[in-house]
């Protein structure tokens, strides 16, 4: 089955990697709309518009499913694509619910971009299963910046991440939500700001679970801790097409900017 992602960049391969892991053996259609990233400070007209463009694309290009791998893009768009689209059109949502479940007492934090933390979506889901209103949200976007541009750690990242949390006391929180997929990158700047005790939540693998189901496909239930023993063992084991904002990427430069990306997401999946 050929399964086609989208985000505004390049944060959906974390949600390609998790399916690499989990559904191996499938086709796969990456879009990344690096022309008009990042989506969190743009208008929800504007997101809706490019997403509807870059859905028809991908199906065009054979997509039998499309997963919308960004949490900004789902808040304001999946009603409409879902509407104008007949193929299945999953979505991403920060993974408050299983924060809530698996911890107690303690506060959670969620961090993802401005348009996410702003619009109906995620406050739906927080009348839902916040009950005891243990939940803070924070906006972070320079993070996509520097995922963008592949600085993942050291000083002006980490003094970001330290700006945006003076005003909380870390020990207060038992789990930070990461809802943005640009934001799994950072895993590692996190775990050394708050500590082993805190969990670190994203929702990639819930959403592959649930394109596997939706679907019908068997998903892999090993406990996946092994890295891929190289970048080319893994495209092996998956057929994919990755385009950048409709340009098919073939050459070596961004095919090593993939590789590397791809290498960092394998560092940081169980930190």
């Amino acid at each position: 089955m050929k399964i086609g992602l989208i985000d505004s960049g390049i944060g959906g391969l974390s949600v390609l990697h998790e399916a690499y892991h989990r559904l191996p053996g499938q086709e796969y259609l990456f879009f990344a709309d690096v022309e008009h990233v990042p989506y969190g400070e743009k208008t929800p007209l504007q997101i809706t518009g490019y997403m509807i463009e870059n859905a028809q694309f991908l199906i065009d290009k054979g997509a039998e499913a499309l997963v919308v791998a960004c949490n900004t893009a789902t808040s304001v768009a999946i009603k409409e694509l879902r509407s104008r689209f007949s193929i299945p059109i999953l979505g991403m949502e920060p993974a408050v619910k299983p924060a809530v479940e698996e911890t107690e007492k303690k506060r959670i934090m969620v961090i993802a971009t401005p348009v996410t933390i702003r619009e109906d979506k995620l406050k739906s889901l927080l009348h839902r299963v916040d009950e005891e209103h243990r939940v803070d949200l924070l906006p972070m976007p320079r993070l996509v910046e520097f995922a963008e541009k592949e600085v993942f750690d050291g000083p002006e990242v980490e003094a970001y991440i330290r700006d945006q949390f003076r005003t909380f006391n870390k020990a207060d929180y038992c789990a930070l939500v990461l809802g943005c997929t640009h934001f799994n990158y950072f895993k590692p700047a996190f775990r050394d700001y708050f500590g082993a005790g805190t969990l670190l939540i994203d929702g990639n693998h819930g959403t592959v679970r649930h394109l596997a189901d939706v679907l019908g496909l068997n998903i892999n239930q090993q406990h996946t801790e092994v890295f891929f023993e190289s970048y080319h063992n893994m495209l092996c084991q998956t057929k994919t097409e990755y385009y950048f904002s409709k340009k098919l990427i073939n050459d070596e430069k961004t095919l090593e900017h993939l590789k590397r990306l791809h290498n960092r997401l394998e560092q940081v999946r169980n930190v």
